[in-house]
């Protein structure tokens, strides 16, 4: 099925359309599923906090979520260099350039 272009993420910046929210990108249901991990992993950081854990063991599994999330934005920035910036490097869309070098930043911090 072939898209729309007037929805294609490179021609909505270079027209000053507003991004909307609902693309799906190929790895989508990799990325649900990494973060359900997390949410596993964090909600057993939670339970163990409060049923009073040896500190070590809270910090290992504080590592886990860390993981957890950092090989989840993995996959999205592949996902996202693959198909979104090839769109906006063709159309020639510095804006979605400079908004992948400030998500970039603020991931990495």
């Amino acid at each position: 099925m072939e898209q729309d272009p007037h929805h294609d993420h490179a021609y909505m910046h270079a027209h000053g359309i507003a991004h909307t929210h609902s693309h799906v990108h190929e790895n989508q249901k990799a990325v649900v599923n990494r973060l359900a991990r997390a949410i596993g992993h964090l909600e057993k950081v939670k339970r163990m906090v409060e049923q009073g854990y040896d500190c070590s063991e809270v910090l290992i599994q504080l590592a886990a979520v860390r993981s957890a999330l950092e090989g989840t934005g993995k996959v999205i920035l592949q996902d996202h260099l693959r198909h979104c910036m090839v769109d906006a490097v063709a159309a020639g869309d510095q804006t979605a350039i400079d908004d992948l070098c400030q998500a970039i930043d603020k991931f990495m911090k």
